[in-house]
């Protein structure tokens, strides 16, 4: 089987879209997958992913590349903080969906600011991800040392308990967000966010599905809504997008 065999395939049984990541990058990954689990080629590798849902579920997390921590790129989320004191000015509910949220890092990020600014009540926040695995780590609240190096002692001692080695994020947070599954290639995208957080996960799709998915983004914002991406992204056709930028890694929706 080679590699656009495999693409299709897992395509048909899966729904899972790989046309839509950058090709070298993907057919890099897969191969490192497969010399890992000491597998002979690709039709070996979709006789296991389709045998037991579990391997299927461990690709998924191999290929999504779940790195997160806790306000990661802290001056953007100085920044962000400002954006959100705008949004809550002219507003009863801020409404927030943190797209591929990975294990949780950034909307429980956002959720702590939040409570500290005193509009925990005023705001509600939407967490969704593609790798189920993820979700149920996410939902679980249990962080190293290292996702939480961003997370000052003051922080860390409001909203965390220590369990062993690892931190437990409190009920206070925890409960503010809601998550669920979501596909961005494939999914309806639910409606009338005032913030949307899709941070470095579009780096790894091909230009042509960052378009759509942006677009998609600018359906679900409200008037004047709000999309934060990652550092390392850029939107060159925001103009044409319905977007105005209002700095590197933020992008107002224009009515």
């Amino acid at each position: 089987m080679h590699f656009e065999e495999f693409k299709a395939k897992v395509m048909a049984a899966f729904r899972l879209d790989l046309n839509s990541y950058k090709e070298k990058q993907l057919k890099r990954r897969l191969d490192a997958y497969i010399v890992k689990l000491k597998l002979k080629d690709y039709e070996e590798l979709f006789r296991q992913i389709t045998q037991k849902r579990d391997e299927y579920e461990k690709l998924l997390d191999h290929l999504t590349i779940n790195v997160s921590e806790f306000f990661r790129d802290p001056h953007r989320f100085i920044e962000l903080q400002q954006h959100l004191k705008d949004l809550f000015k002219d507003r009863q509910l801020v409404r927030i969906w943190s797209a591929a949220c990975s294990n949780g890092s950034e909307p429980y990020s956002i959720a702590i600011m939040l409570e500290e600014m005193g509009l925990s009540g005023k705001s509600s926040i939407d967490a969704t991800d593609i790798d189920r695995q993820i979700l149920n780590k996410a939902m679980q609240a249990k962080y190293n040392r290292d996702g939480l190096k961003n997370v000052s002692p003051e922080r860390l001692l409001r909203f965390f308990d220590a369990q062993g080695d690892l931190y437990a994020l409190k009920d206070i947070i925890k409960k503010k967000v809601s998550f669920r599954y979501h596909d961005l290639l494939h999914d309806e995208y639910p409606k009338n966010y005032d913030l949307i957080v899709c941070r470095n996960v579009t780096i790894y799709f091909t230009r042509e599905a960052q378009d759509l998915i942006y677009k998609k983004f600018h359906l679900s914002l409200n008037p004047n809504g709000i999309l934060f991406i990652g550092g390392s992204e850029m939107i060159f056709n925001y103009k044409e997008l319905g977007y105005e930028k209002l700095s590197p890694c933020f992008y107002k929706k224009t009515n």
